[in-house]
Parts: structure tokens; sequence; C-alpha cells
């Protein structure tokens, strides 16, 4: 099946390019709600997937443990910017553990956020893992790594238990397998699991409900939502689209990036979840993509909606502030708004 192009780019009047994507809703029952393109076709989640992961350190009495606070939680969900604030975030996160940022296996770079990137290289810095957009992610980890008495060295590694214990909450909530067959490693070094989109919709629409989660999963997923809803910088960061969503809109919508065009998002009220992937892996598509179902699916004051629409469908401009297009999605995302 090939998949539809759901967005446009114009200049002019004419289409400058276009993008082809692959849509999948679903209720946290595993009932279809939307299907657009070829959404049987495994995709690597990566980051979307991070508020899953975080799970087994909320459920397993971990982050109560070490007194986790709601922006340590989101933090531990986050793809983030590398602000001060995150840095710090993450920082005080390993301390609560007895550790530092010398046990972070997640590589190094330069603060995502341009403005924190040219602030720490005016200041003279170099960068450490602590930048890194998954350090808060890797926090996470090495806390439940020590919160369960093990070695956080190489817990990054496939068969380490933390990564183990990651896996099985996965494959838990999606109900997908997450074979090594399947898998890749990502970015910041740890497995990624390549799976079918209505499995990734259908453990975002179980995690944005509890529906159907055993033990503690109900309170830990409603944690989670709560402390990303409270500080949705932690997120992300200062202008970009996770956090400017979830500022508009609250535990109304928990949505997260991953990379190459991959979106994730809940929409508990409804029981919703929802995956989404932009084909050629372009952020902007996946972006529009996700705003658009918000426009379709959830109820939107002016104001709201107002907001959403300046992110579904931007104008663009050039460095003059000229008007040269615009993108445009899909009636196949739309639906009938």
């Amino acid at each position: 099946m090939n998949n539809p192009f759901l967005v446009e780019v114009t200049r002019g009047n004419l289409v400058e390019s276009r993008h082809r994507g692959s849509v999948s809703v679903v209720d946290s029952e595993g009932a279809t709600v939307l299907s657009i393109g070829d959404v049987d076709r495994r995709v690597f989640p990566r980051s979307a997937v991070k508020a899953l992961q975080a799970m087994p350190l909320v459920e397993s009495g971990i982050a109560d443990k070490y007194g986790l606070t709601d922006e340590e939680i989101a933090l531990a969900c986050a793809s983030h910017s590398g602000e001060p604030e995150h840095v710090a975030t993450a920082k005080a996160m390993l301390a609560k553990a007895g550790q530092d940022a010398g046990c972070l296996e997640c590589g190094v770079h330069w603060p995502m956020g341009e403005a924190a990137n040219r602030a720490l290289a005016a200041s003279g810095g170099t960068p450490s893992a602590l930048h890194n957009n998954c350090s808060g992610k890797h926090a996470g980890f090495v806390c439940l790594a020590c919160g369960q008495g093990q070695n956080p060295k190489g817990y990054v590694l496939a068969d380490h238990p933390v990564q183990r214990s990651v896996r099985e909450a996965l494959e838990e909530i999606t109900g997908a397998c997450h074979t090594v067959e399947k898998s890749g490693i990502d970015g910041c070094s740890i497995p990624t699991y390549a799976i079918p989109l209505p499995s990734l919709a259908f453990g975002f629409a179980r995690f944005g409900t509890g529906s159907g989660l055993p033990g503690d999963g109900r309170a830990a997923s409603a944690w989670i939502r709560r402390a990303v809803a409270r500080h949705p910088f932690m997120v992300a960061g200062t202008g970009r689209f996770d956090t400017r969503l979830m500022e508009l809109l609250g535990e109304r919508a928990f949505v997260k990036v991953g990379a190459e065009g991959v979106y994730c998002a809940s929409f508990p009220d409804l029981g919703y979840g929802v995956a989404l992937k932009a084909e050629d892996g372009n952020s902007r598509a996946a972006e529009a993509m996700m705003a658009g179902l918000v426009l379709r699916f959830l109820n939107l004051d002016t104001g709201e909606r107002r907001a959403v629409e300046e992110l579904a469908q931007p104008v663009l401009k050039n460095w003059n502030g000229i008007e040269v297009g615009r993108i445009r999605l899909a009636s196949e995302v739309l639906g009938a708004i």
C-alpha cells in the first residue's frame, strides 16, 4: 500500500513539496477510530515512547522512594532543548540516586535549543551528557537501576535489568512483541523496537486512560500525564511544538515527538491513542499532521482553535517577514471540522 500525500507545502500559488504519511487512531479497547495509509508497516517510535519507558520507574515505587518531583518525572519523558532548567533537573535526579553525570551513557551533544546552544558557547562552556536531549530519560534509567539495587553501568544494553523492565513495559502496554530481529539502537544507545502504528496508538490509548493496565499501572500513567501537563516546558523547551501544544491543552492531550517523522499522542477524555509517521521523516510534516488531528478530535474554544490552526497549517515567511507560502493538510487528516 502506498501512503497518501497528507501534507503540502506551497510557494505562491504552486505546490513546492508534498509529504506522504500514515495515521492510526485507536481507542482503549483496541477498536480503530481512524486509519490512513500503510499503518501495518513497522516503525521505530524512538523518542515518542519515552513516557511509556518511564512507566517502570513510577510503577515500581522507585520514583516515590527517591522523592522525584513532577518536574523530574516530566523530564524523564523529554526530548529537551538543553536549557539550564533541563540540565539542572537531570543533575538533581541523578543526585537523588547518589550518582552524577559521569554515569550517563546517552552520549554528548550541544543543546538542541538554539538560544541554549549559543549561550553555552558564548560562556566558553562545553556540553556534557546532561545537555543531551535524552538526559532526563537516562537519569530515570539510572534511578531505576539504583532503586532496584542494580549497578547502573551498562544500563543501555538490552540484557541489563533496566532495559528488560522497559521492554516488558512496552510489550505490556502496546500488546506487541518487541523482538530482537525487529530492533535497532537508538540515538542515545538504548534498544528501539519497530512495531505497527496501531499497536503504538493502542498503547497510548491505554496510557491516556489507564484502561487495562495491571497493578499500579493506572496510577503510574496518571502521575506521568499530570506531571507533564503541569510542566510541559520540561518535555521539550522554549517555543517547541510539544511544549506549546500541551501548555495550551493541559491534560486534554499528551503529545510526544519521535525521530524520523513519528509522533504519538493520548487524548484521555476521548480514550483515544494516536500514532503517525511522515514517510520521509520530515518533522514539519509530522507536527502539522498531529496538530490537524487535535483540530479534528478535540473540543476547542475559539482561542485554542486559532492557536492549533497556526501549528497545523502555518503561514511561511521569508527572512524579511514576507509571506511566501503555507503548509496545508489533506482532508483525510482534518476530516469534517
